[in-house]
C-alpha cells in the first residue's frame, strides 16, 4: 500500500461543497426549531454551536488526511480494542459514565458528553475492512468454505461491540453496526447466493416478529420483546393511532409537520406543529413543514450526491482496502439516513439516529466528519493512469 502523498490538488472539492450546503442546511434547521424547544434550552443557540462542531469536524478532517490511509490498517485491532474498551467501561459504569433516558451509553467530559459507539462504528469499519483484504490475499480463488470462514471472522468480530450494545441498551446503534456489517459482506465476494440466504433470512425474520406482535401479542410480550422501552417504539410504530397519546406521539406529530409542508412549505420559520427533538431525530420533520416536498427533497438529494461521490471514490480507488474504507462509510451513512428519514414518516420504529450532518449533535458529527476525512484520505492518494492494462 504505497500511496502518493497527499496535495491539495487531489482534494475532492464536490464533497467539501457539498458539506457545506449541509452545514447551511443544518443551522437554518437547527436555528428554526429552537422555538420549539423546552424553556430549560431556549437560552441555548444550538444552530452557533452546530456551526461550531463543523469547524470542529473540518479540523478533524484536515487531521485525517494527514496520515496514509495504510496506516490504519496497520493499527486496526489496536483501534478495535480501544472502542472495546471505551464500551466496556460503560458496561461496568465506571466513572464518568452517564445514564440519560435508560440507556448507559456517554461518557462526561468538560466540553460534553461523548458517545464512544460512534467512533466504534469507524473502528469497525477500519477493522472489518483489513479483515476481508487479508481473507482476499490468503484466499484469491474462494471456494464455498472459504466463504463461509470470512463470514465467520467477521461475526466473530462484530458480535462483542453488539453485545455490549445491546446491554446500554441502544437498538438504534446496533442496527448501524449492522447495516456496516451488511455493506462490507455485500462488497466482500461473498458468492450470491449465500448473501441472498442471508437477506431472505433476515426478511422472513423481521416478518415472522412483526406477524407475532398483531396476532399473538401475549406470547411477544412473554418471549421475544420484554423491555418495555423496545415495546413502546413497537406500539408506537405499529400502531400509533391506538396509542396517540403516548407510545405513539412523536410519530404522529412528525406525520403531521410533514404532511402539512405540502408542496412547497410553509415558510421559513412558519412552524405551527409541535414536535419534539424538533433540534435532533425529528429535524427533517422541520425542514418538512417550513419547506414542503421540495425543500425536503433538495435535502434528500444532498444525500445522495454525497454517497454518489463516496460509491464513485471507492470504485476509481486502485487500492482494495481503500475501497472497503470509502463502502463501508457510504453503507454506514445510507442507513442513517434511510432509518432517520424513514422512522419520521412512519416507515421504520424510531430509534433515536440522528440525521447525518443535519440533526444537532457534537460527538455524532464530528464522527462523520472523520468518515468523510477517510474517504477524502482514500481519494486523494488514488493514483490515476492515463493508460491501463489487463495484465
Amino acid at each position: 500500500m504505497d500511496h502518493d502523498r497527499f496535495s491539495k490538488s487531489k482534494l475532492d472539492y464536490h464533497m467539501l461543497f457539498l458539506l457545506f450546503l449541509m452545514a447551511v442546511v443544518s443551522a437554518i434547521a437547527i436555528h428554526s426549531a429552537e422555538p420549539m424547544l423546552p424553556e430549560k434550552l431556549q437560552n441555548v443557540n444550538f444552530a452557533s454551536k452546530q456551526l461550531q462542531w463543523y469547524a470542529i469536524g473540518a479540523v478533524v478532517i484536515a487531521l485525517t488526511m494527514i496520515i496514509d490511509y495504510d496506516r490504519l490498517f496497520q493499527i486496526a485491532w489496536y483501534l478495535y480494542g480501544f472502542g472495546m474498551l471505551l464500551l466496556l467501561g460503560l458496561e461496568l459504569n465506571v466513572p464518568g459514565s452517564v445514564t440519560i433516558k435508560g440507556a448507559t451509553s456517554w461518557y462526561h467530559l468538560p466540553g460534553g458528553n461523548f458517545q464512544p459507539s460512534e467512533l466504534m462504528k469507524i473502528f469497525m469499519i477500519i477493522v472489518l475492512s483489513r479483515i476481508i483484504v487479508n481473507h482476499r490475499e490468503k484466499y484469491p480463488e474462494p471456494t464455498i468454505s472459504d466463504d463461509f470462514k470470512l463470514l465467520g471472522k467477521i461475526a466473530l468480530t462484530v458480535l462483542p461491540p453488539l453485545i455490549l450494545l445491546a446491554k446500554q441498551p441502544d437498538m438504534g446503534m446496533s442496527m448501524v453496526f449492522m447495516a456496516i456489517t451488511a455493506t462490507l459482506v455485500l462488497v466482500s465476494g461473498i458468492r450470491w447466493r449465500i448473501i441472498f440466504g442471508i437477506v431472505f433470512s433476515g426478511v422472513t425474520m423481521v416478518a415472522v416478529v412483526v406477524f407475532i406482535f398483531f396476532y399473538f401479542p401475549d406470547f411477544f410480550h412473554k418471549y421475544i420483546i420484554k423491555e418495555d422501552y423496545q415495546l413502546n417504539r413497537f406500539y408506537g410504530w405499529l400502531a400509533p393511532y391506538e396509542y396517540s397519546n403516548e407510545q405513539g406521539f412523536q410519530l404522529i406529530r412528525s406525520l403531521m409537520a410533514i404532511g402539512s409542508g405540502e408542496l412547497y412549505g410553509k415558510g421559513l420559520g412558519n412552524l405551527q406543529v409541535y414536535l419534539p427533538e424538533a433540534h435532533t431525530d425529528f429535524v427533517f420533520g422541520v425542514i418538512s413543514e417550513q419547506f414542503g416536498f421540495v425543500g425536503s427533497s433538495i435535502v434528500v438529494s444532498l444525500f445522495f450526491l454525497l454517497i454518489y461521490r463516496m460509491i464513485h471514490i471507492a470504485l476509481e480507488s486502485n487500492d482494495l482496502y481503500g475501497s472497503y474504507l470509502c463502502a463501508g462509510v457510504a453503507g454506514m451513512i445510507t442507513f442513517q439516513v434511510f432509518q432517520n428519514i424513514g422512522m419520521t414518516i412512519g416507515l421504520l420504529p424510531i430509534t433515536g439516529l440522528p440525521l447525518p450532518f443535519i440533526s444537532y449533535g457534537g460527538s455524532s458529527l464530528a464522527t462523520y466528519m472523520l468518515a468523510i476525512g477517510l474517504v477524502l484520505n482514500v481519494h486523494s492518494r488514488t493514483r490515476k493512469f492515463m493508460f491501463s492494462s489487463d495484465e
